[in-house]
């Protein structure tokens, strides 16, 4: 981001004219400044943090619509959607005694959805532990 700044300084020096009741103009000064600001190394990390979090969180909610709603798993879309948050979804199978229920072709991912809690905590302790190290101007 940059931000541009223009500073009109004025000096009281008045310059009286010889011809009384004559005053000539107060002289100015004009400062242009620039100036960029980025974030800092901390920001970043906490930025790409969000993101990849962010990503990985739309995956599995995209996962329980997907199989609440009976979607077809021939679709590529659907099927790349299904494969690439099992990989998330893994590691909470079996936490619960029961990983899914079922209704008809309706399907809720309990181990979807304790994956979610799950990566959403580990989030925001990252983002906590990321936080540490960012610097804050004052």
């Amino acid at each position: 981001m940059t931000y541009e700044e223009r500073v009109v300084r004025r000096s009281d020096d008045r310059i009286v004219s010889p011809a009384p009741g004559v005053v000539e103009p107060v002289h100015q000064t004009v400062v242009d400044r620039q100036t960029v600001v980025s974030p800092s190394g901390g920001e970043v990390g906490r930025r790409i943090v969000v993101l990849v979090f962010g990503i990985i969180q739309a995956l599995i909610v995209l996962r329980i619509v997907l199989l609440l709603l009976n979607a077809r798993e021939g679709n590529d879309l659907v099927a790349f959607i299904l494969n690439t948050s099992q990989v998330f979804v893994a590691p909470f199978v079996g936490i619960f005694n029961n990983d899914a229920l079922k209704s008809g072709g309706s399907v809720l991912d309990i181990a979807a959805i304790a994956a979610l809690v799950g990566w959403t905590i580990l989030e925001a302790i990252v983002l906590w532990i990321v936080n540490v190290f960012r610097r804050e101007t004052v």
